[in-house]
């Protein structure tokens, strides 16, 4: 089992309908876990590679109702390189 976690914004404040949807979906087969952020405005999912891939839960995720807008990366943002002082001859 390869268990991977992949996140989404959503734009729109889900309806109770897709809330339950939602709920739902973690008794798909291969979808282990499911947290929903409602101030953040996001909903991560982890799901076994082995079973699912990501574009499949994210047509899961859009059969419930949620306006999925884009995926979030998981990884924090990288800070710049910083460029070598000249060194003088």
């Amino acid at each position: 089992m390869t268990q991977l976690d992949v996140m989404y914004r959503f734009g729109a404040a889900p309806s109770e309908e897709a809330i339950r949807a939602l709920g739902r979906i973690r008794e798909i087969y291969g979808i282990r876990r499911t947290e929903f952020n409602e101030a953040d405005k996001t909903v991560r999912v982890e799901y076994d590679a082995t079973r699912l891939t990501e574009p499949i839960v994210h047509q899961l995720l859009r059969r419930t109702g949620l306006d999925v807008l884009e995926r979030v990366s998981l990884l924090p943002p990288q800070p710049e390189p910083v460029p070598a002082a000249p060194t003088a001859s």
